[in-house]
């Protein structure tokens, strides 16, 4: 088990996994040892320096939630990929492993074999993926080598399918066919490109926003982002009130400051987000190339969904706000069909609803934006609460995962499930 955890880990750490294709790519180009330490470290850095712009916006969303839920009296289950999977590990952690190892192998197969080029390289959508394969997989019947072939089938499938699928948008977002998304909300992305191609036109793009020559700073994206989040935060914490932030949240500090501060924070969290992307992109492509000449012919990287946004900030921005009303829209619908209440949960739905902003923009503009991650808001919303009982039966109580992909994937797996039994 310890070369396996070995392995396991660096298959579940992106900015490892990054780091060790860049150094692969490098070498098979023989560029000089120079070159390939300099490429491996910055595309290792460049990841690390987005999860730190990750974590920073995580941070300032974890404060947030808890005024909204105070401020508005919201109550339910927040969907939360780390918390089942942490559950599912005590007794699927093996099997997890083995998937994920082999999975990884069957990408590259298929890579290698098929037309759909992508090499998978979220490596921690990848553990969450095989630990809901493994998990529901279970419920079929299946054990031991079975279910370890199976799911190793099914989660490399996944990584080279999903890519595929929203590939002809990815390349709208970029205007390149360099690199590809690697993120499993691919459900929700496509819905909102596809809803965005009905209701607007591209060059009606959200990164062209006119505004009042006295309101021209909102054309810098990252101070329109602070404006935006400061708004939503004093919001916030006016309706939790004073003597709730302070005593639970700020540690003394005046609830004003505290919520503004922490809306800059985000700020700035986007800033080193987008600056990690561009350093992963300026050193993974030119290292990606040796791959695709020598090992994987025309193989592309499938990049986390952050790698979308220095295309569209402006469209993040919108596409979090959006998706997210669309949870809240959710949330009060699904009590009247019977449905558990799903908590728009605030970090699933900058990342995702950020992202389908930015393909929603991509195919109608702003209209696209707004309209196509509302939908998406709605569907991982409505997939979350309808995992739920599959998720239930298997010993998971009261959290679910909160992208599409895990979602339609374990209900389906659920019904063939019931069908053989």
């Amino acid at each position: 088990m310890g070369f396996l955890k070995f392995i396991q880990d660096i298959l579940s750490v992106p900015a490892i996994l990054v780091g060790v294709v860049a150094f692969v790519g490098l070498v098979v180009q023989k560029k000089s040892f120079s070159e390939v330490i300099s490429g491996s470290f910055k595309s290792t850095l460049g990841f690390l320096i987005l999860s730190a712009g990750a974590a920073t916006l995580i941070g300032s969303l974890n404060a947030l939630g808890p005024m909204l839920e105070k401020g508005f009296s919201i109550r339910g289950v927040v969907p939360n990929n780390e918390a089942i999977v942490a559950i599912a590990q005590k007794t699927l952690g093996r099997e997890t492993a083995l998937i994920m190892v082999f999975g990884f192998l069957v990408n590259i197969l298929l890579a290698r074999i098929t037309p759909f080029k992508f090499i998978w390289l979220t490596g921690h959508h990848s553990f969450y993926m095989a630990c809901l394969i493994s998990a529901t997989l279970g419920t079929v019947g299946l054990s031991g080598v079975g279910l370890i072939i199976v799911g190793s089938i099914i989660l490399g499938l996944m990584q080279v399918l999903m890519p595929a699928w929203i590939h002809p948008y990815m390349k709208k977002v970029t205007g390149t066919d360099e690199i590809a998304l690697g993120h499993f909300g691919t459900l929700g992305y496509f819905v909102s490109g596809f809803v965005g191609s009905l209701v607007g036109k591209p060059e009606d793009s959200t990164e062209n926003l006119s505004f009042p020559k006295s309101f021209g700073f909102l054309r810098e994206s990252l101070v329109a982002t602070g404006f935006v989040m400061i708004i939503v935060f004093i919001i916030a914490s006016l309706a939790a009130g004073p003597s709730y932030v302070e005593s639970q949240l700020s540690g003394g500090q005046n609830f004003l400051v505290y919520a503004i501060v922490q809306a800059l924070t985000f700020a700035a969290g986007v800033g080193v987000v987008i600056y990690g992307v561009r350093m992963i992109v300026a050193e993974i492509v030119p290292a990606f190339k040796g791959i695709s000449d020598k090992i994987v012919p025309e193989a592309k990287p499938a990049l986390d969904c952050p790698v979308t946004f220095p295309y569209a900030p402006n469209a993040v921005i919108i596409g979090f706000i959006f998706s997210f009303l669309g949870g809240i829209l959710s949330m009060l619908v699904m009590p009247l069909l019977g449905l558990p209440v799903i908590i728009p949960g605030l970090v699933p739905h900058f990342f995702v609803g950020g992202t389908a902003g930015v393909i929603g923009n991509a195919t109608g503009g702003k209209k696209g934006a707004m309209l196509g991650a509302f939908v998406n808001g709605i569907i991982i919303s409505f997939g979350a609460a309808l995992l739920l009982p599959a998720l239930g039966n298997l010993g998971f109580e009261n959290t679910t995962f909160g992208d599409s992909d895990f979602q339609w994937l374990g209900i389906l797996i659920s019904l063939i499930g019931k069908i053989f039994k």
